[in-house]
């Protein structure tokens, strides 16, 4: 399956790398627009899944280029998410208004914005969305974003997350450091090997709570697996 792709238009530098930063890091694929005019001939050359609006933007305003997608048959249904620092419930409701399916205002939290886009995907129908995974007691709502095992809140950070989601989609097989560097860290990113023995602890840590089993395995000379029997 392909992955999503996201249009962000952004004219502000910080904020278009962090949002990019967090997009690849969930699995999407990104493109980048810094103006109105330029987001509209990216809408008509890439064909996003799902655009993320800045109201403020130079040339044509985001209100604009939202007017302009709905006037097109081809992309009148394609999910907007409209992104600006304007509070006031009119500006939310122009923008609703104009044809953005949905608002969200600066300063956000990036995993609200996160969840908005895979709701907005999954009831757009266009692209398939994560489920939940599980291994025993343990469970992942990757739309969500949440870990539990045996009813209990597993917290995270993002690295060990996506350690464990790795895992969960391959249960009970062995992989070594370099393969989990890959999967988890990426190709083009050096990292030494060691650094996965760092995560795998931390995970050990928040996934076993006192009298549960172990359920990340140590493989010696091999690596390490998620299933329950000894090394």
């Amino acid at each position: 399956m392909a992955k999503p792709t996201i249009l962000i238009v952004e004219d502000e530098a910080p904020l278009l790398t962090l949002l990019r930063y967090n997009l690849e890091k969930q699995g999407f694929r990104v493109e980048e627009a810094t103006d109105g005019q330029e987001a509209l001939l990216r809408v008509a050359e890439s064909r996003p899944d799902l655009v993320l609006l800045d109201w403020m933007l130079p040339s044509l305003s985001g209100i604009e280029v939202c007017r302009q997608i709905r006037r097109k048959p081809a992309t009148r249904d394609l999910p907007v998410i409209m992104v600006t620092a304007r509070t006031e419930d009119q500006d939310a409701v122009r923008a609703l208004d104009i044809g953005a399916d949905d608002y969200i205002t600066k300063p956000f939290v990036v995993d609200a914005l996160l969840a908005r886009i895979r709701a907005l995907l999954r009831r757009s129908g266009t692209v398939a969305i994560k489920g939940t995974l599980s291994f025993l007691d343990l469970a992942m709502d990757q739309d969500a974003h949440r870990v539990t095992r045996a009813g209990r809140a597993l917290h995270l950070g993002p690295t060990e997350y996506r350690l464990l989601e790795f895992f969960l989609s391959h249960p009970g097989r062995v992989f070594s450091r370099e393969q989990l560097l890959d999967a988890v860290w990426g190709r083009d990113i050096h990292v030494e090997p060691r650094t996965v023995d760092v995560h795998i602890r931390r995970l050990r840590r928040a996934v076993n709570a006192e009298g549960e089993a172990d359920i990340i395995r140590t493989v010696r000379s091999a690596g390490y697996a998620l299933d329950l029997e000894d090394s």
